[in-house]
């Protein structure tokens, strides 16, 4: 019975996101919906109380990949500093493509940002959780100095949050060498503040 209810709301938010990628939400209706999943308005209504909730589930849906790929980054076994990288390039360039290739989470990004939010809450939590567990892994392999590394995670994902409407509008990196340039620009901020380099010997 599980999968038949997991199988059916998946029919009605692929339907829904194809409908709002083709007329817009604002254009889309309920009945839209309904008709386009074949599942009728009272299986629809079953599922979701207004077309709000609707656009939640596909924002969801198409958060879910990012996570996904972040959550297998993670899981590498390499070492912490080249993870960290790896996670910070890897998830501007996802969460820019999968805006980029949906009309709906675009015009939802930039127009209606609290619902972006809303059915981002429990991924912010995850992501964060994941930075921390980069962090942990690299103090206890001596390659961070953190003493609370679940604050240091915090502080990271809102900064990474703050690049994302800039990176995805092209505002950073108008070519590839620049966007190269400015991760590495990130990269330096973090690893090394902002603080200038002296040499001991000197």
């Amino acid at each position: 019975m599980a999968i038949n209810v997991s199988k059916t709301r998946e029919i009605l938010v692929d339907a829904a996101r194809q409908l709002f990628a083709r007329m817009g939400f604002d254009n889309t209706t309920m009945n839209d919906i309904a008709q386009a999943s074949h599942k009728g308005r009272r299986t629809l209504y079953t599922y979701f109380k207004s077309k709000d909730d609707v656009l939640l589930a596909v924002i969801k849906t198409e958060m879910d990949e990012l996570y996904q790929v972040l959550f297998t980054l993670v899981a590498q076994e390499i070492p912490a500093d080249e993870k960290l990288i790896k996670f910070l390039h890897t998830r501007l360039v996802t969460i820019k493509k999968i805006v980029s290739r949906n009309g709906t989470l675009k015009a939802a990004f930039f127009r209606d940002m609290w619902r972006v939010e809303t059915a981002r809450k429990e991924y912010n939590k995850q992501e964060i959780n994941l930075i921390k567990k980069i962090l942990d892994e690299g103090v206890e392999a001596g390659l961070f100095e953190i003493h609370d590394t679940y604050s240091i995670a915090y502080i990271l994902h809102q900064s990474l949050k703050g690049l994302d409407s800039p990176y995805i509008r092209g505002k950073i990196g108008n070519t590839a060498a620049d966007r190269e340039a400015q991760q590495q620009n990130l990269i330096n901020l973090i690893f090394n503040g902002i603080k200038k380099q002296t040499d001991i010997n000197q």
